[in-house]
């Protein structure tokens, strides 16, 4: 169950994620993560996290550390915590610490507002295997059904992450279609796999 935090003021499978955790990160908790929706308090944890993310898991991301660190802090409040209502994300919490996050962005165009795009699914390294990541997109789903008008949960899966790809599968996405050369990489190009979930049939 999803719930928003008591105290908002407090400030891919192997998920995408990170090899290690930050520096403010606990890694000795267990037990059932508290997910919760991010509030604009949270932009700044927020960002930690996915600039960590961007550097130790660059190829899951089409972004760069660089790039994203150059962004002010209301980009961020507004990928979390959109006034417009277009964007929402997730955190999975240990204590007041956050290990994992996906987001959601919808469109506000009638002929694509039956979508919702995942994106920036991340688990930190030291919280995998707990079930953080399949918590987090069941958030995320249950959000969009709760939304009413989506019909359609779509993301992308950086070719070579097969751990990713099974996560997906299993909570009823479907592969339908790969981008050749989607990213320019240290390695040289890499696709993406395209997967949708249909909420009417699943």
């Amino acid at each position: 169950m999803i719930r928003q935090r008591d105290n908002p003021s407090i400030a891919e499978i192997e998920p995408i994620g990170t090899d290690k955790p930050p520096a403010n990160a606990h890694v000795s908790a267990t037990g059932p993560a508290r997910i919760a929706v991010l509030q604009a308090s949270d932009a700044a944890r927020y960002r930690e996290l996915m600039l960590h993310a961007y550097e130790h898991a660059a190829d899951a991301f089409t972004s760069t550390a660089q790039e994203r660190a150059l962004e002010p802090e209301s980009w961020w409040v507004r990928r979390i915590a959109d006034p417009s209502g277009l964007s929402v994300a997730f955190g999975a919490f240990e204590g007041e610490s956050l290990v994992g996050t996906v987001a959601l962005e919808f469109s506000s165009k009638p002929k694509t507002r039956h979508k919702a795009l995942l994106i920036g699914m991340v688990v930190l390294a030291p919280h995998r295997g707990k079930g953080r990541a399949r918590a987090l997109l069941q958030a995320a789903i249950d959000h969009c059904r709760a939304r009413g008008g989506i019909r359609v949960v779509q993301l992308t899966v950086t070719q070579g992450n097969a751990p990713a790809v099974a996560l997906y599968q299993r909570m009823g996405f479907e592969l339908f279609g790969t981008e050749p050369m989607a990213i320019l990489t240290p390695e040289g190009f890499k696709a993406k796999a395209h997967m949708y979930l249909d909420l009417e049939a699943s």
